[in-house]
């Protein structure tokens, strides 16, 4: 039931409809995409009809309507429990597999590693190849990506660079949109520019950040090449193949159940990368409802004032809490790119197509509002956020529809239940539970993870215990949900309308007024302590009379539970800080002769270097100037 849903769909023809027969009897959202599904938009998962849409919007019904109980796997029956898609008893599982990992005993594996979602998994695949493993992709359809521009920023793509996983030629083909730079904004009505602070004006705050998600990059042309790199140094891709289940021996390894008729495939180490629907970590998590869901609808269209396409929006209100009944109360945030600028010729303003989603933070509870719903309302406040249009049915040229559900637990990043298997990306919940995508997180921990891989395979520490070292408790991940439970409101809860928009406000101007280091990291989805203590600390001092608000909005329980987590944040800041590079030079001499202990060590000063958020490398400080025009 916890499936993620992201359907695109590519128009084909223009939606202007001015000469046409509106049927009233169907809903916007239905006549909009029933003329822009004749074409699938491509890559692993995509669909595009309405057909897919009201399947999402069952799969979240489901969601809604499940009730959470306790499983305990410890308990030895045969009483139902969950589908078992991975199984380490030789009684159950593909006969297939087990005879095949028998017959491999005292032999060499098919490979080192498989892994499972093609995706997001080529780029591991890739970073593993060049630490010289043999490693395959298995993806259920073709591994392509899709039409949508992925939006990131330039530090990002220079990772990939630096892990020679991509070129530089490769980074000038696949960015296709440019742009200075996001706007933050939250406001009670629509006002814009505005100026001042939020206690100036009445309204809120906006602030512009430069060089933040300020990228379009083409997902087609960038896998492409991830692709066409990790083939030509000896990987395998097996595409339009459907894995069945997963069969784990500790004792000789790993298979993917791939169908009766297809030869099983075996490995040292499965990695999951199939994304927060994956039947993996479905099959974990058994009987839990996700702790948060981030649902997000949206559209790429053209018929946009250009004059008002040069900059992105990365989180933005221009409404009041929304008060829909009995589905509860819900703060819609905004998120804008422009598409076709600054890259190839094509001058900013010259473009009047642009992605805009609209979406918010919830539980899941069954009285939720649907997708239709959210959809709905999109279409709807649409033009009240982006003013150059009236009608988003009659004035835009729609070229595909977005929408999807995001669940996010806080048991996250999820240790393996068995040895041999790994879940990475969002398969492990790595992401921020503020964020619906998870580029930008599979580059901050491509490196480690696959460090950490690597050195697990030439020590043979693949136990599920060694393995949970690399998907360690990270402090500062943990840390935010407190502000996704401060950007929510619960069924029944009574806040005030304007709540949400005053936080963000006040908290956004601090942090714009503390400069580059600290909003850019949070804008990132990176929570450092200095930044957190700092900006809070301000925000308390600025609006003192609003703390009582909080704490009731959020919860006695959970702030004890979040000032924990800021507690471990300080201490991982100081281990990083202080021990680290002490104890760098006693794992290379004291513990070279003890392989585990020189793993689980490494994997803790990692958990201490990113748990804190000090991998994250802060912008430079422009040196100040005098009167004279020297620097001091």
């Amino acid at each position: 039931a916890f499936i993620l849903s992201l359907m695109e769909g590519v128009s084909p023809f223009s939606l202007k409809m001015s000469s046409t027969i509106v049927d009233t009897k169907k809903s916007i959202t239905q006549r909009i995409m029933e003329r822009t599904s004749d074409k699938q938009s491509g890559g692993a998962g995509g669909t595009s009809s309405y057909e897919g849409f009201l399947k999402a919007e069952g799969n979240w019904n489901r969601l809604k309507q499940s009730k959470p109980f306790k499983y305990d796997p410890k308990v030895l029956s045969n009483d139902e429990g969950p589908p078992q898609f991975v199984t380490d008893d030789g009684a159950t599982g593909s006969p297939q597999c087990w005879e095949k990992l028998r017959a491999q005993e005292g032999k060499e594996l098919d490979y080192e590693v498989a892994i499972c979602g093609g995706t997001l998994g080529i780029f591991f695949a890739t970073a593993l190849a060049l630490k010289g493993h043999k490693v395959v992709v298995v993806e259920a359809g073709n591994l392509q990506g899709r039409e949508q521009e992925w939006n990131i920023s330039l530090d990002e793509m220079e990772e990939l660079k630096r892990l020679e996983v991509i070129t530089q030629e490769d980074i000038d083909a696949v960015i296709t949109t440019e742009f200075p730079g996001c706007r933050s904004g939250f406001k009670n009505k629509e006002v814009t520019p505005l100026s001042g602070g939020y206690f100036d004006n009445d309204i809120g705050y906006e602030t512009e950040t430069p060089d933040v998600l300020n990228l379009g990059v083409s997902p087609a042309l960038l896998i492409e090449k991830v692709k066409n790199r990790f083939i030509s140094l000896g990987g395998s891709v097996r595409e339009q193949t459907r894995l069945k289940g997963v069969v784990v021996s500790e004792a000789l390894g790993s298979a993917l159940d791939l169908g009766e008729d297809i030869e099983p495939v075996t490995a040292s180490l499965v990695l999951d990368c199939m994304g927060n629907a994956s039947p993996i970590s479905r099959q974990q998590r058994y009987g839990k409802k996700p702790d948060g869901v981030c649902a997000v609808v949206g559209s790429c269209a053209s018929g946009y004032d250009p004059a008002t396409n040069l900059i992105g929006d990365i989180i933005y209100t221009n409404t009041e809490i929304q008060d829909k009944g009995e589905n509860g109360k819900l703060q819609y945030f905004w998120e804008a790119f422009p598409v076709k600028i600054g890259r190839n010729g094509n001058e900013p303003g010259s473009s009047n197509t642009k992605t805009t989603y609209m979406f918010t933070y919830m539980d899941a509870d069954e009285r939720r509002p649907s997708l239709e719903m959210l959809m709905e309302d999109y279409w709807k406040i649409l033009p009240e956020y982006q003013p150059s249009i009236s009608d988003p049915e009659t004035d835009l040229d729609v070229h595909r529809v977005l929408f999807a559900y995001f669940p996010t637990y806080k048991d996250s990043p999820l240790k393996p239940q068995w040895s041999r298997v790994l879940g990475v990306g969002d398969a492990s919940g790595i992401q921020s539970p503020l964020s619906f995508g998870g580029f930008g997180a599979l580059t901050r921990h491509l490196d480690r993870i696959t460090g950490a891989v690597s050195d697990a395979l030439e020590n043979s520490l693949l136990h599920k215990d060694d393995l949970a070292e690399i998907n360690a408790y990270t402090p500062n991940l943990s840390a935010t949900w407190m502000f996704q439970k401060a950007m929510s409101v619960g069924i029944g809860q009574s806040v005030d309308s304007k709540f949400i928009n005053r936080l963000l406000a006040n908290n956004f101007d601090i942090m714009d007024n503390m400069g580059p280091r600290t909003i850019k990291p949070f804008l990132q989805d990176v929570v450092r302590v200095d930044g957190l203590l700092g900006s809070l600390s301000r925000s308390f001092i600025s609006d003192p009379t609003f703390t009582p608000s909080i704490i009731a909005h959020v919860g006695i329980p959970r702030l004890v539970e979040w000032i924990g987590h800021v507690s471990m944040m300080i201490l991982y800041t100081v281990l990083h800080a202080a021990v680290s590079p002490v104890l760098e030079t006693v794992i290379e001499t004291v513990l070279d002769e003890d392989p585990r202990a020189q793993f689980q060590w490494k994997r803790r000063m990692e958990a201490w270097k990113f748990g804190s958020g000090s991998d994250y490398i802060l912008p430079a400080v422009e040196p100040a100037v005098d009167n004279d025009g020297k620097e001091s």
